[in-house]
């Protein structure tokens, strides 16, 4: 995170005696990012974090590789992913490399009787449909349609919708999701030219500590495996904390767009980044102002990444056809771009209301089975004349 937060009770000094009302100490514990080379947080747990009672059998949740290598534009309904109960049942993996993880999720209950932890990806929640509260031990976040929930690895977590109808778009990643680095100062301040700004970024406000004891059901997910860890107390049971690691929320609302007389390329757009790959919010714009500008896109050629672009809401000068929640696949050496007529229609055009997330991978992406039940099978045909 780009600045130092603290909630609750912490002590004067770090590592230094911090006791409860009745003389017993806090439990201080390191939140170390690198190592202890970059971003930490000091947390003051009511109860040692390390009590576990049980581990119940590991099970497998890697995804199954429909399409080990794929050079064909592709389409997916993502709305057609059938919503389920249980939010960890519900998260569909479509696409994935050895950098992240694309997921498609429709929960229809809140996560009341078990935590989660990714202790191997930071996840990008994107937030299509759906409003509620992420809890942690930092605190409670709320969130509503719109939301990028950016959460740390080794973070357990609880989302509580208010709302039955929740879509999800989930990306994992398997290096930290960053700020871009040509956005911020030397000393991690956002810069000016940024399209987002500090009192943009969400953070936990609220913290609430639990001081229970008991059996906390924790699913720990790592390299596709995910561990059922039974904790003694409860994983929420922070009197304080400080420092720079914890999640927060961006919306795409609060993205402001950089525009310019002729049409701008997607790196304006950018919002996060990690190893092989960004990731972009394509939000609602004035047109290109250049008195010939085309504000269709032109013609792209993918020399050295897969881009994934997810539709939120909107109309799409460049493309015909298009549904909330679909995503597009344009992968590695295929040119891509405007469907037939678009180009044209779009000259004279002042605005555009699109709302889209984009994540583009600079390492081929494999395809699942959940993906192939959700194509369209034809949508490499698109650019036909009609």
């Amino acid at each position: 995170m780009p600045f130092y937060h603290r909630l609750g009770e912490i002590p004067h000094k770090r590592h230094t005696q911090f006791r409860k009302p009745n003389g017993e100490l806090y439990a201080e514990q390191v939140v170390s990012t690198e190592g202890f080379s970059d971003d930490y947080s000091l947390v003051y747990h009511t109860h040692p974090p390390t009590k576990v009672k049980a581990i119940d059998e590991p099970y497998s949740v890697a995804p199954e590789v429909f399409i080990e290598k794929n050079l064909q534009h592709r389409s997916f309904q993502g709305f057609s992913v059938k919503p389920e109960k249980d939010y960890l049942k519900s998260r569909k993996t479509i696409m994935f490399n050895n950098d992240l993880a694309i997921i498609l999720a429709a929960p229809e209950n809140s996560m009341e009787d078990y935590f989660f932890k990714n202790s191997g990806a930071d996840e990008m929640v994107f937030v299509h449909e759906g409003e509620g509260v992420l809890k942690t031990m930092y605190g409670l976040l709320d969130f509503k349609p719109g939301d990028h929930l950016i959460i740390p690895r080794g973070v357990s977590y609880q989302l509580h919708f208010n709302t039955k109808a929740n879509r999800l778009l989930i990306m994992e990643s398997y290096t930290p999701i960053r700020i871009p680095k040509r956005y911020l100062s030397k000393q991690g301040q956002l810069l000016e030219h940024s399209p987002f700004y500090e009192r943009d970024i969400r953070i936990p406000q609220q913290l609430e500590t639990h001081d229970e004891e008991g059996d906390f059901l924790v699913y720990v997910k790592r390299d596709h495996m995910m561990y059922p860890y039974h904790f003694a107390t409860h994983p929420f049971d922070l009197i304080g904390w400080d420092g720079y690691h914890y999640p927060y929320a961006l919306s795409i609302h609060d993205f402001e767009p950089i525009t310019g007389r002729v049409h701008q390329p997607p790196p304006v757009h950018q919002t996060f980044e990690g190893r092989n790959y960004v990731t972009c919010a394509f939000v609602p714009r004035l047109y290109d102002y250049h008195p010939d500008a085309i504000p269709a896109p032109y013609y792209h050629s993918n020399v050295d990444s897969d881009e994934v672009l997810y539709y939120v809401d909107g109309e799409f000068m460049s493309r015909k056809h298009v549904e909330r929640g679909q995503l597009t696949l344009h992968p590695t050496g295929i040119p891509h771009g405007p469907h037939p007529g678009t180009i044209e229609k779009s000259i004279g055009q002042k605005e555009t209301k699109e709302l889209a997330v984009m994540i583009d991978t600079f390492k081929p992406l494999k395809l699942t089975k959940y993906a192939m039940e959700i194509e369209d099978e034809d949508y490499y045909l698109s650019w036909l004349d009609e």
